[in-house]
């Protein structure tokens, strides 16, 4: 090599360390560039107040802003915003105005486009009055006797605020009337919300008690339970993600002598009247990217309730619980989710009406949707892996209505993993199969995510025992 090629290879070397130098340079002078926003425009919220959506929004008229935290913080603000529920699409738009020289920060408009869900519904109601559809199929022999007819009227954000006017009435398996009412923010500083609500609930069909793990049911024509409530729950927001809580709510419930008579443990002692009042107090931290189906976030959740704080009241209880749930975005299409559930309860010995272990709600091992498992303690860990096939828009141009011609779609395979415990005192009274015994499941579902948060899966499992199933649910969970 000559010392021409030689002199020749180190300016180039030089040249290019040199330029490597120049541009990250650049990038990080760029990326820490402070920008100013100078106006927040919001479309298309014709009824909602803008007051309701810059609440949900990190970003303010005035904020400075590093350039590189932008993309972040106007992805977590239209969540932010869709996660209220009140809109079908959200879109938060930046226009970027550069400084006149090194001196002046850049400045920045947003835009927040919306397109506003149809909030007032009335529908007809015909729907199966058990647990889920599943055990009407399988356990129930998709006896259309067992179907409650009526009608629902939801109204939502009334005046604007994001509340809600609810009233339910419900014949035919179930016959239940309930007036509600809700409203997120009842003060200037939009932290401090209101929830109302009344019901009355009669049956001529209940289940008196579990055998091996499912409800046996007692039928007549005359009354045999009637429910009767009535609760007042003030919220506090504090800041985007932190939720409290604290309710009073008042139960009265009575049985037929005929259930008391085949189980006295129904209310206890052969008891035909209940009566209590409820204090609970919550806790909430949901930084989710969707509230129906989040693929990103934490939710964490706790409660107390101790009934029972009246002198007249029979029936006295402690109920603790908490959750978590965490979800991953993993890269590409995959993701996961993971998250712990518990509950514990005093004293031991409890009204089997009042008993709460796995599948009575929304609490279940999957593989076990057939089952219903009573106990005083449980715990669940569920585990989730997603693959998403696709997540689209599909516009309506046929349909006239905007509520409704905007069709976001999305669809996921999931592998699931879950195992649960409950503890429990009565198994043997109950002849349980499935209490003080760990249970798992496992299988595949296809889940399809649209709007106005339905999400319908569809689910092939099998279980501890062995037993397979294929399933059907509507959810809003892991």
């Amino acid at each position: 090599m000559t010392p021409k090629t030689r002199l020749l290879g180190i300016l180039t070397i030089v040249f290019f360390l040199l330029t490597v130098s120049n541009v990250l340079a650049t990038t990080t002078t760029d990326s820490t560039q402070m920008v100013r926003i100078r106006s927040v425009s919001l479309k298309g919220n014709y009824r909602t107040r803008d007051r309701i959506v810059l609440r949900e929004m990190t970003l303010h008229t005035g904020d400075t802003v590093q350039l590189r935290d932008l993309p972040g913080r106007t992805a977590w603000d239209q969540r932010n915003i869709n996660n209220t529920n009140l809109f079908v699409t959200v879109n938060v738009a930046v226009e970027s105005t550069p400084p006149i020289d090194s001196t002046q920060l850049g400045v920045i408009d947003l835009t927040v486009t919306m397109k506003e869900r149809w909030y007032f519904v009335a529908y007809p109601v015909f729907d199966i009055a058990d647990r889920n559809l599943n055990e009407w199929w399988y356990d129930r022999g998709r006896d259309f006797r067992r179907v409650i007819y009526g009608g629902r009227i939801s109204y939502k954000n009334v005046t604007g605020t994001n509340d809600r006017l609810q009233l339910e009435l419900v014949r035919g398996f179930l016959k239940k009337t309930v007036v509600s009412y809700s409203r997120p923010y009842i003060d200037k500083a939009q932290k401090i919300g209101l929830r109302v609500d009344v019901g009355y609930l009669t049956n001529n069909e209940i289940p008196y008690r579990t055998q091996a793990d499912k409800w046996v049911y007692v039928k007549s024509e005359q009354l045999l339970r009637e429910r009767t409530y009535a609760g007042l729950m003030l919220t506090n927001r504090r800041g985007l993600y932190h939720y409290h809580s604290i309710e009073a709510r008042y139960n009265r419930n009575s049985i037929a002598d005929t259930v008391a008579r085949l189980n006295p443990d129904y209310f206890l002692n052969g008891q035909t009247r209940q009566q209590y009042l409820t204090l609970s107090y919550g806790y909430r931290y949901d930084r989710r990217d969707n509230v129906a189906y989040p693929l990103q976030g934490t939710l964490f959740r706790a409660g107390i309730g101790v009934n029972g704080l009246l002198p007249s009241d029979n029936f006295r209880f402690v109920d603790l619980t908490a959750a978590v749930s965490q979800y991953w975005p993993l890269g590409g299409r995959f993701y996961a989710a993971g998250g712990l559930r518990a509950r514990v309860s005093s004293p031991k010995r409890q009204p089997y009406f009042n008993l709460r272990g796995l599948g009575s709600a929304t609490d279940m091992v999957r593989g076990y949707e057939l089952y219903v498992v009573d106990g005083q303690q449980f715990g669940i860990w569920r585990n989730s892996l997603r693959y998403q096939l696709f997540n689209t828009v599909k516009q309506l141009d046929w349909l006239h209505i905007r509520q409704f011609n905007t069709l976001p779609i999305a669809a996921y395979i999931t592998a699931f993993g879950d195992a649960g415990y409950v503890s429990s005192s009565v198994a043997e009274q109950y002849n349980s199969r499935l209490a003080n015994r760990l249970l798992v499941g496992t299988g595949v579902s296809l889940d399809i995510v649209t709007y106005y948060n339905l999400v319908f899966r569809l689910s092939g499992t099998v279980n501890g025992q062995g037993r397979t199933g294929f399933f059907f649910n509507l959810a809003q969970e892991l």
